[in-house]
Protein backbone atom coordinates (compact mmCIF):
# COMPACT_ATOMS: atom_id res chain seq x y z
CA UNK A 1 0.00 0.00 0.00
CA UNK A 2 1.14 3.54 -0.75
CA UNK A 3 1.31 4.82 2.82
CA UNK A 4 0.34 8.26 4.06
CA UNK A 5 3.87 8.72 5.32
CA UNK A 6 3.71 12.26 6.74
CA UNK A 7 1.64 13.59 9.59
CA UNK A 8 0.94 16.61 11.80
CA UNK A 9 -1.21 17.19 14.86
CA UNK A 10 -3.72 20.03 14.60
CA UNK A 11 -4.12 22.58 17.38
CA UNK A 12 -6.53 25.43 16.47
CA UNK A 13 -4.49 27.79 18.65
CA UNK A 14 -1.40 27.17 16.49
CA UNK A 15 -3.03 26.99 13.06
CA UNK A 16 -0.52 29.34 11.38
CA UNK A 17 2.39 27.13 12.40
CA UNK A 18 0.45 24.07 11.27
CA UNK A 19 -0.41 25.49 7.84
CA UNK A 20 3.12 26.81 7.26
CA UNK A 21 4.48 23.28 7.75
CA UNK A 22 2.33 21.86 4.95
CA UNK A 23 3.74 21.62 1.40
CA UNK A 24 2.06 23.39 -1.49
CA UNK A 25 2.05 20.14 -3.48
CA UNK A 26 -0.46 17.63 -4.86
CA UNK A 27 -1.28 15.09 -2.16
CA UNK A 28 -3.69 12.61 -0.66
CA UNK A 29 -4.63 13.43 2.93
CA UNK A 30 -6.61 11.98 5.82
CA UNK A 31 -8.03 14.19 8.56
CA UNK A 32 -8.17 12.19 11.78
CA UNK A 33 -11.22 12.89 13.97
CA UNK A 34 -11.16 14.04 17.57
CA UNK A 35 -14.26 12.04 18.51
CA UNK A 36 -13.80 8.34 19.12
CA UNK A 37 -15.54 6.17 16.55
CA UNK A 38 -15.96 8.95 13.97
CA UNK A 39 -14.94 8.25 10.37
CA UNK A 40 -11.86 10.08 9.10
CA UNK A 41 -12.04 12.51 6.18
CA UNK A 42 -10.14 11.28 3.09
CA UNK A 43 -9.54 13.42 0.02
CA UNK A 44 -7.11 14.34 -2.72
CA UNK A 45 -5.93 17.82 -3.65
CA UNK A 46 -3.69 19.70 -6.07
CA UNK A 47 -2.40 21.96 -3.28
CA UNK A 48 -2.34 20.50 0.24
CA UNK A 49 -1.74 23.76 2.13
CA UNK A 50 -4.46 25.68 0.32
CA UNK A 51 -7.02 22.87 0.72
CA UNK A 52 -6.43 22.44 4.46
CA UNK A 53 -6.46 26.19 4.96
CA UNK A 54 -9.99 26.22 3.53
CA UNK A 55 -11.06 23.27 5.67
CA UNK A 56 -9.42 24.19 8.98
CA UNK A 57 -9.09 27.97 9.22
CA UNK A 58 -11.76 29.74 11.25
CA UNK A 59 -14.29 31.39 8.90
CA UNK A 60 -14.35 35.19 8.91
CA UNK A 61 -18.13 35.23 8.51
CA UNK A 62 -20.96 32.68 8.50
CA UNK A 63 -20.65 30.40 5.46
CA UNK A 64 -22.07 27.16 4.09
CA UNK A 65 -18.57 26.01 3.09
CA UNK A 66 -17.44 22.80 4.79
CA UNK A 67 -15.28 23.52 7.83
CA UNK A 68 -13.63 20.74 9.84
CA UNK A 69 -11.83 22.88 12.41
CA UNK A 70 -13.65 21.30 15.36
CA UNK A 71 -13.54 17.83 13.80
CA UNK A 72 -9.82 17.38 13.03
CA UNK A 73 -7.24 16.19 15.52
CA UNK A 74 -4.49 15.87 12.94
CA UNK A 75 -3.64 15.06 9.37
CA UNK A 76 -1.76 12.26 7.65
CA UNK A 77 -0.80 12.80 4.05
CA UNK A 78 1.28 11.65 1.10
CA UNK A 79 2.79 14.03 -1.41
CA UNK A 80 2.40 12.52 -4.90
CA UNK A 81 4.18 13.11 -8.16
CA UNK A 82 1.41 12.18 -10.59
CA UNK A 83 -2.34 11.82 -10.97
CA UNK A 84 -1.88 8.05 -11.38
CA UNK A 85 -0.07 7.70 -8.03
CA UNK A 86 -2.71 9.93 -6.45
CA UNK A 87 -5.62 7.85 -7.79
CA UNK A 88 -4.00 4.58 -6.66
CA UNK A 89 -3.28 5.98 -3.19
CA UNK A 90 -6.86 7.23 -2.79
CA UNK A 91 -8.22 3.87 -3.96
CA UNK A 92 -6.12 1.83 -1.55
CA UNK A 93 -7.07 3.91 1.49
CA UNK A 94 -10.71 4.39 0.50
CA UNK A 95 -11.15 0.64 0.10
CA UNK A 96 -9.71 0.12 3.57
CA UNK A 97 -11.73 2.89 5.26
CA UNK A 98 -15.02 2.68 3.29
CA UNK A 99 -15.17 -0.97 2.11
CA UNK A 100 -18.89 -0.78 1.31
CA UNK A 101 -18.99 2.52 -0.60
CA UNK A 102 -15.54 3.31 -1.97
CA UNK A 103 -16.60 2.64 -5.58
CA UNK A 104 -19.41 5.21 -5.78
CA UNK A 105 -17.34 7.59 -3.63
CA UNK A 106 -14.51 7.43 -6.20
CA UNK A 107 -16.93 7.16 -9.13
CA UNK A 108 -15.00 4.03 -10.03
CA UNK A 109 -17.00 2.13 -12.63
CA UNK A 110 -15.78 -1.35 -13.66
CA UNK A 111 -14.18 -1.40 -17.11
CA UNK A 112 -15.90 -2.89 -20.15
CA UNK A 113 -14.54 -6.32 -21.12
CA UNK A 114 -15.27 -9.06 -23.62
CA UNK A 115 -16.06 -12.42 -22.07
CA UNK A 116 -16.22 -15.98 -23.37
CA UNK A 117 -17.74 -18.27 -20.75
CA UNK A 118 -16.04 -21.61 -21.36
CA UNK A 119 -18.33 -23.40 -18.91
CA UNK A 120 -21.17 -22.99 -21.37
CA UNK A 121 -21.57 -25.95 -23.72
CA UNK A 122 -21.74 -23.57 -26.69
CA UNK A 123 -19.79 -20.44 -25.64
CA UNK A 124 -20.40 -17.01 -27.11
CA UNK A 125 -18.59 -13.67 -26.87
CA UNK A 126 -20.32 -10.76 -25.15
CA UNK A 127 -19.58 -7.52 -23.28
CA UNK A 128 -19.53 -7.46 -19.47
CA UNK A 129 -18.35 -5.27 -16.61
CA UNK A 130 -18.33 -8.10 -14.07
CA UNK A 131 -15.46 -10.51 -13.40
CA UNK A 132 -16.11 -13.88 -11.77
CA UNK A 133 -13.99 -16.86 -10.75
CA UNK A 134 -15.49 -18.92 -13.57
CA UNK A 135 -12.47 -19.85 -15.73
CA UNK A 136 -13.78 -17.66 -18.53
CA UNK A 137 -11.60 -15.71 -20.93
CA UNK A 138 -11.75 -11.96 -20.28
CA UNK A 139 -10.40 -9.52 -22.86
CA UNK A 140 -9.94 -5.77 -22.35
CA UNK A 141 -10.27 -3.25 -20.87
CA UNK A 142 -12.02 -1.00 -23.41
CA UNK A 143 -12.79 2.73 -23.08
CA UNK A 144 -16.49 1.92 -22.82
CA UNK A 145 -19.23 -0.54 -23.65
CA UNK A 146 -19.87 0.94 -27.11
CA UNK A 147 -16.22 0.51 -28.11
CA UNK A 148 -16.21 -3.09 -26.84
CA UNK A 149 -19.43 -3.94 -28.69
CA UNK A 150 -18.16 -2.35 -31.90
CA UNK A 151 -14.93 -4.35 -31.81
CA UNK A 152 -16.78 -7.58 -30.96
CA UNK A 153 -19.20 -7.11 -33.85
CA UNK A 154 -16.31 -6.55 -36.26
CA UNK A 155 -14.02 -9.39 -35.21
CA UNK A 156 -16.88 -11.91 -34.87
CA UNK A 157 -17.55 -11.43 -38.60
CA UNK A 158 -14.32 -13.39 -39.09
CA UNK A 159 -15.71 -16.40 -37.24
CA UNK A 160 -18.93 -18.39 -36.95
CA UNK A 161 -19.64 -18.77 -33.26
CA UNK A 162 -23.14 -17.90 -32.09
CA UNK A 163 -24.22 -14.41 -31.03
CA UNK A 164 -27.68 -15.27 -29.71
CA UNK A 165 -28.54 -15.56 -26.02
CA UNK A 166 -30.88 -18.55 -26.25
CA UNK A 167 -30.25 -21.90 -24.62
CA UNK A 168 -28.95 -24.30 -27.28
CA UNK A 169 -30.96 -27.53 -27.49
CA UNK A 170 -29.79 -28.82 -30.92
CA UNK A 171 -33.33 -29.16 -32.27
CA UNK A 172 -33.41 -29.78 -36.07
CA UNK A 173 -36.91 -28.27 -36.19
CA UNK A 174 -35.70 -24.95 -34.77
CA UNK A 175 -35.93 -22.21 -37.45
CA UNK A 176 -32.59 -20.61 -36.66
CA UNK A 177 -31.86 -16.88 -36.93
CA UNK A 178 -30.61 -14.30 -39.39
CA UNK A 179 -26.95 -15.15 -38.65
CA UNK A 180 -27.44 -18.78 -39.65
CA UNK A 181 -29.36 -17.65 -42.76
CA UNK A 182 -26.41 -15.41 -43.72
CA UNK A 183 -23.93 -18.26 -43.08
CA UNK A 184 -22.36 -16.23 -40.25
CA UNK A 185 -22.98 -18.89 -37.60
CA UNK A 186 -22.43 -22.65 -37.44
CA UNK A 187 -26.04 -22.88 -36.17
CA UNK A 188 -25.73 -25.37 -33.29
CA UNK A 189 -29.33 -24.43 -32.39
CA UNK A 190 -30.72 -26.65 -35.18
CA UNK A 191 -27.76 -29.07 -35.26
CA UNK A 192 -26.11 -27.32 -38.19
CA UNK A 193 -22.72 -28.48 -36.88
CA UNK A 194 -21.32 -31.09 -34.54
CA UNK A 195 -20.05 -30.27 -31.05
CA UNK A 196 -16.37 -30.85 -32.07
CA UNK A 197 -16.80 -28.50 -35.05
CA UNK A 198 -18.19 -25.76 -32.80
CA UNK A 199 -15.42 -26.33 -30.23
CA UNK A 200 -12.81 -25.95 -32.99
CA UNK A 201 -14.32 -22.59 -34.01
CA UNK A 202 -14.35 -21.43 -30.39
CA UNK A 203 -10.70 -22.44 -30.11
CA UNK A 204 -9.88 -20.21 -33.10
CA UNK A 205 -11.69 -17.30 -31.43
CA UNK A 206 -9.74 -17.88 -28.22
CA UNK A 207 -6.49 -17.88 -30.19
CA UNK A 208 -7.49 -14.62 -31.87
CA UNK A 209 -8.13 -12.89 -28.55
CA UNK A 210 -5.15 -14.43 -26.77
CA UNK A 211 -2.80 -13.22 -29.51
CA UNK A 212 -4.60 -9.89 -30.10
CA UNK A 213 -5.34 -10.95 -33.68
CA UNK A 214 -1.89 -12.23 -34.60
CA UNK A 215 -3.01 -15.86 -34.89
CA UNK A 216 -5.37 -15.26 -37.82
CA UNK A 217 -2.95 -12.81 -39.48
CA UNK A 218 -0.14 -15.39 -39.39
CA UNK A 219 -2.48 -18.13 -40.61
CA UNK A 220 -3.69 -16.07 -43.58
CA UNK A 221 -0.20 -14.92 -44.53
CA UNK A 222 0.94 -18.54 -44.72
CA UNK A 223 -2.12 -19.43 -46.78
CA UNK A 224 -1.44 -16.55 -49.18
CA UNK A 225 2.21 -17.56 -49.52
CA UNK A 226 1.24 -21.19 -50.23
CA UNK A 227 -1.27 -20.08 -52.89
CA UNK A 228 1.34 -17.86 -54.56
CA UNK A 229 3.89 -20.68 -54.63
CA UNK A 230 1.25 -22.94 -56.21
CA UNK A 231 0.61 -20.19 -58.83
CA UNK A 232 -3.01 -20.01 -57.67
CA UNK A 233 -3.12 -16.23 -57.89
CA UNK A 234 -6.90 -16.00 -57.73
CA UNK A 235 -6.95 -17.73 -54.34
CA UNK A 236 -3.98 -15.64 -53.21
CA UNK A 237 -5.89 -12.46 -54.09
CA UNK A 238 -8.90 -13.66 -52.12
CA UNK A 239 -6.72 -14.41 -49.09
CA UNK A 240 -5.10 -10.99 -49.44
CA UNK A 241 -8.52 -9.34 -49.24
CA UNK A 242 -9.19 -11.28 -46.03
CA UNK A 243 -5.85 -10.09 -44.63
CA UNK A 244 -6.86 -6.50 -45.37
CA UNK A 245 -10.19 -7.08 -43.63
CA UNK A 246 -8.41 -8.46 -40.55
CA UNK A 247 -6.07 -5.46 -40.51
CA UNK A 248 -9.08 -3.14 -40.63
CA UNK A 249 -10.64 -4.97 -37.66
CA UNK A 250 -7.41 -4.75 -35.65
CA UNK A 251 -7.21 -1.00 -36.22
CA UNK A 252 -10.25 -0.71 -33.96
CA UNK A 253 -8.50 -2.56 -31.13
CA UNK A 254 -7.41 -0.19 -28.29
CA UNK A 255 -3.78 -0.41 -27.24
CA UNK A 256 -4.53 -1.56 -23.69
CA UNK A 257 -7.03 -4.30 -24.61
CA UNK A 258 -5.69 -7.85 -24.43
CA UNK A 259 -6.37 -11.11 -22.62
CA UNK A 260 -6.59 -10.02 -18.98
CA UNK A 261 -4.44 -12.93 -17.74
CA UNK A 262 -1.69 -11.69 -20.09
CA UNK A 263 -2.08 -7.99 -19.30
CA UNK A 264 1.49 -7.28 -18.18
CA UNK A 265 2.98 -3.81 -18.45
CA UNK A 266 5.09 -1.17 -16.72
CA UNK A 267 3.73 2.33 -16.17
CA UNK A 268 6.25 5.13 -15.70
CA UNK A 269 5.26 8.16 -13.65
CA UNK A 270 7.17 11.15 -12.28
CA UNK A 271 7.72 10.86 -8.53
CA UNK A 272 7.28 13.57 -5.92
CA UNK A 273 11.07 13.63 -5.40
CA UNK A 274 13.24 15.20 -8.11
CA UNK A 275 15.33 12.86 -10.35
CA UNK A 276 13.09 9.95 -9.28
CA UNK A 277 10.77 7.86 -11.46
CA UNK A 278 8.02 5.61 -10.14
CA UNK A 279 7.73 2.35 -12.10
CA UNK A 280 4.38 0.63 -11.53
CA UNK A 281 4.45 -3.01 -12.72
CA UNK A 282 1.16 -4.45 -13.94
CA UNK A 283 0.91 -8.22 -13.69
CA UNK A 284 -2.17 -10.00 -15.08
CA UNK A 285 -4.14 -6.77 -14.75
CA UNK A 286 -3.11 -6.02 -11.16
CA UNK A 287 -1.08 -2.91 -10.32
CA UNK A 288 1.84 -3.92 -8.10
CA UNK A 289 3.82 -1.80 -5.62
CA UNK A 290 5.99 0.74 -7.43
CA UNK A 291 9.72 0.48 -8.04
CA UNK A 292 11.40 3.77 -7.15
CA UNK A 293 14.28 4.61 -9.49
CA UNK A 294 16.26 7.32 -7.69
CA UNK A 295 18.64 8.38 -10.42
CA UNK A 296 20.45 10.80 -8.12
CA UNK A 297 21.56 7.84 -5.98
CA UNK A 298 21.92 5.22 -8.72
CA UNK A 299 24.93 7.01 -10.23
CA UNK A 300 27.05 5.85 -7.26
CA UNK A 301 25.75 2.27 -7.18
CA UNK A 302 27.44 -0.73 -8.84
CA UNK A 303 24.22 -1.97 -10.45
CA UNK A 304 22.80 -0.40 -13.59
CA UNK A 305 19.17 0.69 -13.99
CA UNK A 306 18.59 -2.20 -16.40
CA UNK A 307 19.85 -4.72 -13.82
CA UNK A 308 17.49 -3.32 -11.19
CA UNK A 309 14.54 -3.50 -13.58
CA UNK A 310 15.42 -7.04 -14.67
CA UNK A 311 15.57 -8.20 -11.06
CA UNK A 312 12.16 -6.70 -10.27
CA UNK A 313 10.29 -7.48 -13.50
CA UNK A 314 11.62 -10.92 -14.36
CA UNK A 315 11.57 -12.37 -10.85
CA UNK A 316 8.24 -11.23 -9.38
CA UNK A 317 7.31 -12.50 -5.94
CA UNK A 318 4.83 -15.35 -6.00
CA UNK A 319 1.24 -14.25 -5.40
CA UNK A 320 -2.11 -15.99 -5.38
CA UNK A 321 -4.88 -15.35 -7.84
CA UNK A 322 -6.44 -11.92 -7.41
CA UNK A 323 -9.95 -11.59 -6.04
CA UNK A 324 -12.35 -10.68 -8.89
CA UNK A 325 -13.42 -7.44 -7.17
CA UNK A 326 -9.83 -6.29 -6.71
CA UNK A 327 -8.99 -7.20 -10.32
CA UNK A 328 -12.02 -5.29 -11.60
CA UNK A 329 -10.97 -2.23 -9.55
CA UNK A 330 -7.41 -2.28 -10.89
CA UNK A 331 -8.63 -2.65 -14.46
CA UNK A 332 -10.94 0.34 -13.90
CA UNK A 333 -8.01 2.42 -12.62
CA UNK A 334 -5.85 1.35 -15.56
CA UNK A 335 -8.60 2.10 -18.04
CA UNK A 336 -9.31 5.53 -16.51
CA UNK A 337 -5.61 6.49 -16.74
CA UNK A 338 -4.82 4.94 -20.14
CA UNK A 339 -7.79 6.44 -21.97
CA UNK A 340 -7.53 9.88 -20.31
CA UNK A 341 -6.59 12.86 -22.47
CA UNK A 342 -3.99 14.15 -21.96
CA UNK A 343 -2.32 11.13 -20.39
CA UNK A 344 0.58 11.69 -18.02
CA UNK A 345 3.42 9.18 -18.01
CA UNK A 346 4.24 6.29 -20.33
CA UNK A 347 3.41 2.60 -20.59
CA UNK A 348 5.37 -0.32 -22.04
CA UNK A 349 4.34 -3.90 -22.75
CA UNK A 350 6.57 -6.98 -23.01
CA UNK A 351 7.39 -7.98 -26.58
CA UNK A 352 7.53 -11.43 -28.14
CA UNK A 353 11.05 -12.85 -28.09
CA UNK A 354 12.72 -13.31 -31.47
CA UNK A 355 14.05 -16.73 -30.53
CA UNK A 356 13.30 -19.42 -28.01
CA UNK A 357 9.89 -20.49 -26.79
CA UNK A 358 6.90 -19.14 -28.64
CA UNK A 359 5.43 -17.84 -25.38
CA UNK A 360 8.62 -16.08 -24.24
CA UNK A 361 8.39 -12.31 -23.85
CA UNK A 362 11.03 -9.69 -23.14
CA UNK A 363 10.82 -6.18 -21.77
CA UNK A 364 12.05 -3.23 -23.90
CA UNK A 365 14.56 -2.05 -21.29
CA UNK A 366 16.31 0.50 -23.49
CA UNK A 367 13.02 2.19 -24.38
CA UNK A 368 11.99 2.19 -20.71
CA UNK A 369 15.26 3.85 -19.65
CA UNK A 370 14.94 6.49 -22.39
CA UNK A 371 11.41 7.21 -21.19
CA UNK A 372 12.75 7.65 -17.64
CA UNK A 373 15.16 10.27 -19.01
CA UNK A 374 12.27 12.12 -20.64
CA UNK A 375 10.27 12.13 -17.38
CA UNK A 376 13.24 13.46 -15.39
CA UNK A 377 13.81 16.17 -18.00
CA UNK A 378 10.13 17.08 -17.68
CA UNK A 379 10.47 17.24 -13.88
CA UNK A 380 13.46 19.60 -14.18
CA UNK A 381 11.64 21.83 -16.67
CA UNK A 382 8.56 22.03 -14.42
CA UNK A 383 10.72 22.81 -11.38
CA UNK A 384 12.56 25.57 -13.26
CA UNK A 385 9.26 27.05 -14.46
CA UNK A 386 7.72 27.06 -10.97
CA UNK A 387 10.82 28.64 -9.38
CA UNK A 388 11.22 31.36 -12.04
CA UNK A 389 10.24 34.85 -10.83
CA UNK A 390 6.98 36.20 -12.24
CA UNK A 391 7.60 38.58 -15.11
Amino acid sequence: MLALDCGLGFDPAREEEFLAALPERPAVFLLEPRAAGAQPFLARTADLRRRLERLLRAPQQPSKRLNLREFAAGVRYRVVGSAFEQALTVYQHAREIFPQRYRPWMRLRPAALLKINLRNEYPRCYVTRRILNDEALYFGPFPGRKTAEAFANEFLNLYKIRRCQIKIRRDPSFPGCIYSEMKMCLAPCFAGCTKPEYDAEVSRVLSFLSSAGQSISTELEREREAASEALDFERAAGVHRRIEKVAEVLRGLPGLARKVDDLDAVILQPAAVQTTVAVFPVRAGLIAAPIWLRFGELASQPRSVEEILREQLENPSAAGRAHPVELADHLALLSRWFYSKPRQGEIFFPQAARSGAASARVWPYRRIIRACSRLIAGQSAAESESSAPAG
